[in-house]
């Protein structure tokens, strides 16, 4: 049996991924703080979120989670929220038109500041410092005062986050995603794309139905559903002391909860069983992902499920795939075949971006959008082919019209990325390239309710 689990289980354990704070007590002095905070999300709201992902496991509904690869200090702002929260609408209804089910919406936002790294200190013109891990750790300019990890940087992210929170759910409740608003919806950049006609057709298509059920006389405004949405926040669990300094006991049920989010991940390099993410992760109540990469076998796949997920409890674990184009289908067949020959119950996601992360010949760390294309493509298709449910993708992507990912309906080039390359961390789609990609999704999740031929993606 394992030990009775508290918030600090943790700290018994090995870790992977940890910044070295020079100050070992001012980090102790902002977790106390951090302890007395008001939580950021609620019990109940992560309840609902379970409850809604339950609904994807047992394919009625599909899971569309996306957002920042690392959100920073200097980009927050309320139209970057309201651009990203407007490109998620549009996406949304894009699926749920040619799925004709409910779409569960989880932003990458309101908490997903820290990143790990594949090494822990960077080298420049014959200078090393401690690599870049996220706005709440250290910052990106490369002088030994900004990389060394401040404490500090958590009451920041906190008040980011409850920000960010505040005016998402002003969006999400007060009349922003009224269905009656679907054109409005539509970014100023994105109105020249080659997407923009078939998005208009659509909407028109919703605005005619609107029309109808009032002229049958349904009153739309008795109808909350079609003028607001649930939405919910999600980040990787990677920086354990301010997770703990947020983790509550529910006053209705008695049991620990993180309030840094609706939902927490475990990366793909912070797994290992017997550490202290894992044990982390496997006391809170909150809906867990897990990221799966290539180098994850079965065993070890159905091990990590038993301990995050023992009751076997639909919308409690969704198990993200994260293997490249080229790799996908040489892993996830066996891992899917394990997980259903053993019952367990887990819902499927497909993160098409991690694993095709190249360099470009500009020296722009770049994810070329056929690959990612591919990748999900394949995820179908495998999941088609076993017989389980492809149930959802996991995106990294922006509002802003950044290029950063090569190729889309504007076939952004290599020499076109030095143009508008923001990203302090992994290169994220653009608005553009996010819906071109939810209009594949469509069609993708329209054969899979018809059973027809999957269609072809040119260039695939």
């Amino acid at each position: 049996m394992p030990e009775r689990w508290t918030p600090d289980n943790w700290r018994k354990k090995p870790i992977q991924q940890v910044p070295e704070y020079p100050d070992r007590q001012a980090l102790a002095d902002v977790e106390k703080q951090l302890a007395t905070f008001p939580p950021l999300v609620f019990a109940g709201e992560a309840r609902s979120l379970k409850k809604a992902l339950a609904k994807v496991a047992n394919r009625q509904a599909f899971l569309l989670q996306g957002g920042d690869c690392a959100e920073s200090f200097a980009e927050h702002g309320a139209n970057n929220i309201r651009d990203f929260f407007r490109m998620f609408l549009q996406m949304a209804v894009v699926l749920t038109y040619a799925a004709a089910m409910p779409v569960v919406k989880v932003g990458r936002i309101a908490g997903q500041f820290a990143k790990p790294r594949s090494s822990p200190t960077e080298k420049r013109d014959g200078m090393e410092l401690p690599s870049y891990r996220g706005d709440i750790i250290n910052d990106n300019a490369f002088t030994p005062e900004s990389r060394t990890p401040d404490p500090r940087r958590q009451l920041d992210a906190y008040r980011q986050s409850a920000a960010t929170l505040n005016l998402l759910r002003a969006f999400a409740q007060g009349g922003y995603a009224n269905l009656a608003s679907v054109r409005q919806w539509m970014l100023g950049f994105v109105k020249d794309s080659p997407q923009s006609r078939r998005y208009v057709e659509l909407s028109d298509r919703i605005s005619e139905a609107l029309g109808f059920m009032q002229a049958c006389g349904l009153d739309l405004e008795s109808h909350p559903e079609l003028r607001t949405t649930d939405f919910y926040t999600s980040h990787e669990a990677l920086l354990l002391g301010f997770e703990e300094s947020l983790t509550r006991i529910d006053s209705t049920t008695g049991d620990w909860y993180a309030t840094s989010g609706h939902m927490l991940w475990i990366g793909d390099r912070t797994r290992q069983y017997d550490h202290a993410h894992i044990e982390y992760a496997r006391g809170i109540k909150n809906p867990l992902g897990l990221k799966c990469g290539p180098s994850l076998k079965a065993d070890d796949l159905l091990r990590l499920i038993d301990i995050l997920n023992p009751d076997n409890e639909a919308g409690r674990l969704t198990l993200i795939g994260r293997f490249g184009a080229e790799k996908l289908g040489e892993h996830l067949p066996a891992l899917v075949r394990a997980v259903k020959r053993e019952g367990r119950v887990v819902l499927w996601s497909c993160d098409p971006m991690h694993g095709n992360t190249i360099t470009s010949a500009s020296g722009y760390k770049t994810r070329p959008f056929d690959l990612i294309l591919k990748e999900v493509r394949q995820f179908f298709e495998v999941h088609a082919a076993e017989g389980s449910y492809a149930g959802g993708v996991h995106l990294e992507m922006t509002g802003q019209n950044v290029t950063e990912c090569t190729g889309g309906a504007r076939a952004i080039s290599d020499a076109e990325l030095n143009d508008r390359y923001h990203t302090v961390c992994d290169p994220r789609l653009n608005a553009e390239q996010a819906i071109d990609l939810a209009f594949l999704l469509a069609e993708l999740l329209k054969n899979e309710r018809s059973s027809k031929p999957m269609p072809a993606v040119a260039g695939l």
